[in-house]
């Protein structure tokens, strides 16, 4: 039988000056006559010869090499390997072995040089919903000022941190956490291991959410102002914290003076056909501006204006570029419902304008950050360059949601095994670069789900295997907050409960385990940059490791029953022992023994 390995990390992949070493492990009685390299320059498809090496990595194992000028070509370097005998041909790609050429983005790819910003994948996120994490000891009566909720047709509401959230009044009801409670809460962030935080909008705007924005240059005083963004912009540079934005830019709300529905101000477009600014709107025969998804409050831009083209990303004081220089100096932005962006109230030249966004944001800061919302495949804007990551909804958060919660996004019933679930993973990440894949944003949940915990249901046992998983998987995890302390809420508005700072409410287990795994992904380079195999798969177990250089990580998830397995023979598994850091499984002579709903880590030595 034979059997093939390659990852697009080290041993597999190294740079020696302008080459590109590149090498293929096969196993097997029957081993091919000749190895081919499939790769390409500048999208020309061109295949290099690979050279049998004398030496063998492993006992056993024969390895083929060829190499690639760096010098030429496009700096993603797509490839796969084609396998010859005297009377038949086979293809091997990050989905296995194929009789047939594969297509081009369902090859290996690594990005030599990658222009992509080199912190990210260094990262452990937390994503913070402003009203709802902390409640600063300096904030002033101003900020609880009540005002009318147009959208809503009421009075804003405020409520005392523990009232319990209900189902009236979601976009309305304010609980008075701010920038400056952010702040004082970063020794605890610090402490769980945190290093980069995005936030929610925190720009001007009616609703608690902040995503109907009514003035883009100006941080809503309910968050206590541009100077209280400004004071923890100083307090996480002084901690070595990253701070990412959200930017609105799909839609504006109808109270921002460029609409001015509600006669606010004086020129906005919605009554004033003559507004400057009348054609950063749609508008249909009747007058009628065009909406997202139906929410009058929410007006689409319209990116067939230059103006607003100017305005939003393409001007050199742009609003993109504007919180990225100095004195604000952020790392970056995430990109509310990118997807739907663009012209004439749709998203016509949509790739052109979410390109236009990342190139001109590096432009006021070149290792910026800028990822995407998409709750579907984000792979077409990815495998462009037109965003840096993407929220990874559909390449992490569902296929795990499906295997250990029994759930879709729509919260329909979805019951898969390990095998389908792994299989979903593997084909979603295979036309991503490697560097692409440890930049993914992965998350268990967020402002916008159910939380995990509330999920599971009954199968709440499961929750640190979903955990064990973040922080293992490639990409770089994001904590939605609370979720480590055990925070739990349905859909929205109960998926953004106030974080519970008293300890008697906090799980004190669950947020030990956050702290080790946090403090595990730090000491491993695997787990930050390794490329990821998977081993095993059936029915309730999944297990996988992490590559880099010499070091391994051996994952194993298992959600039903105690049991024993053993992985199918890998040369990647060549290692003296297996230490145990994580969980209380067993890995001895090729055998994992797992104990009943249980993840364990193993670091190779």
């Amino acid at each position: 039988m034979l059997n093939a390995w390659h990852l697009p990390v080290a041993p597999f992949i190294k740079q020696n000056n302008d080459k590109l070493v590149i090498t293929l492990w096969l196993t097997g009685e029957n081993l091919p006559e000749r190895v081919t390299l499939r790769a390409e320059v500048d999208n020309e498809e061109t295949s290099l010869p690979m050279h049998k090496q004398r030496a063998q990595p492993q006992p056993g194992v024969t390895a083929w090499r060829a190499t690639i000028d760096v010098t030429q070509g496009q700096p993603r370097r797509r490839y796969s390997f084609k396998m010859l005998w005297h009377n038949r041909q086979l293809w091997f790609t990050p989905q296995g072995f194929s009789r047939f050429p594969p297509a081009r983005l369902e090859q290996f790819a690594v990005d030599y040089p990658d222009n992509g910003p080199q912190w990210v994948a260094d990262q452990v996120f937390y994503q913070i919903f402003p009203d709802r994490f902390a409640r600063s000891q300096r904030r002033n009566p101003q900020q609880d000022r009540t005002y009318h909720h147009h959208a809503a047709g009421h009075e804003v509401i405020f409520r005392e941190w523990d009232d319990p959230v209900t189902a009236q009044a979601g976009g309305s009801t304010f609980y008075g956490g701010d920038l400056d409670g952010i702040s004082e809460k970063l020794p605890y962030l610090k402490k769980l291991g945190v290093t980069a935080l995005y936030l929610n909008p925190v720009f001007a705007a009616p609703s608690v959410h902040k995503y109907d924005t009514e003035d883009y240059r100006r941080v809503d005083e309910q968050f206590g102002g541009d100077v209280a963004l400004l004071r923890l912009r100083e307090n996480t540079r002084k901690e070595g914290m990253r701070l990412i934005l959200d930017g609105v830019f799909n839609h504006s709300g109808d109270s921002h003076g460029w609409f001015d529905r509600h006669n606010r101000a004086t020129g906005g477009a919605c009554h004033n056909p003559e507004s400057t600014q009348r054609d950063w709107y749609s508008f249909n025969d009747e007058g009628r501006a065009l909406d997202w998804l139906g929410y009058a409050s929410l007006p689409k831009l319209d990116y067939q204006s230059p103006t607003l083209v100017d305005e939003i990303y393409g001007g050199d004081d742009s609003i993109v570029r504007h919180w990225l220089k100095a004195p604000w100096s952020m790392d970056g932005w995430r990109l509310d419902v990118v997807h739907m962006l663009g012209e004439a109230g749709g998203a016509r030249n949509n790739l052109q304008h979410v390109a236009g966004i990342t190139r001109s944001a590096k432009i006021a800061q070149p290792e910026a950050f800028v990822f995407g919302e998409h709750f579907g495949d984000a792979r077409q804007w990815l495998q462009v360059d037109a965003e840096d990551s993407a929220m990874n909804y559909r390449g992490f958060t569902f296929p795990l949601w499906g295997f250990l919660a029994n759930t879709d996004i729509s919260y329909d019933p979805q019951q898969i095994d390990a095998q389908t679930c792994m299989t979903w993973m593997d084909n979603y990440r295979a036309s991503l670069s490697h560097q692409q894949q440890l930049r993914m944003f992965n998350q268990l949940d967020s402002h916008d789900t159910a939380r995990f915990k509330s999920l599971l249901g009954k199968d709440v046992a499961r929750l640190p295997l979903a955990v064990t998983w973040l922080f293992s998987w490639p990409g770089v995890p994001c904590i939605y907050y609370g979720d480590e302390v055990g925070l739990d809420g349905n859909n929205d508005p109960f998926c953004r409960k106030t974080f519970p700072w008293e300890a008697e409410k906090q799980d004190k287990g669950l947020l030990s385990l956050y702290q080790r795994l946090i403090k595990l992904r730090k000491q491993s380079q695997a787990l930050r940059y390794g490329g990821c195999q998977v081993l095993y798969a059936h029915d309730n177990v999944v297990v996988f490791v992490r590559v880099f250089n010499q070091q391994r990580v051996l994952v194993a998830i298992n959600r039903g029953d105690a049991c024993e397995v053993v992985p199918d023979t890998s040369p990647l598994l060549n290692v003296k022992q297996w230490l145990l850091k994580e969980g209380k499984g067993v890995a001895q002579d090729g055998v994992l023994a797992l104990p009943a709903i249980s993840a364990s880590i193993w670091f190779g030595n």
